[in-house]
């Protein structure tokens, strides 16, 4: 049961990879891919670290 928002993460992370090539392909402006971008960046990094294991529980 703690693997179930890390798991989320990533696979919203995903979808907007999917979402920023998506956005590239069909020639949107810079800015909206970027900010894709780095949303799907945050969300594979917070995925991740959620991960790793620490001091808490």
């Amino acid at each position: 049961m703690a693997a179930v928002l890390p798991t989320l993460l990533l696979i919203l992370a995903g979808v907007l990879v999917g979402g920023t090539w998506s956005l590239y392909r069909h020639g949107a402006s810079r800015g909206a891919i970027v900010i894709t971008a780095l949303l799907a960046v945050l969300a594979t990094a917070s995925g991740v670290l959620w991960l790793l294991p620490g001091e808490g529980s």
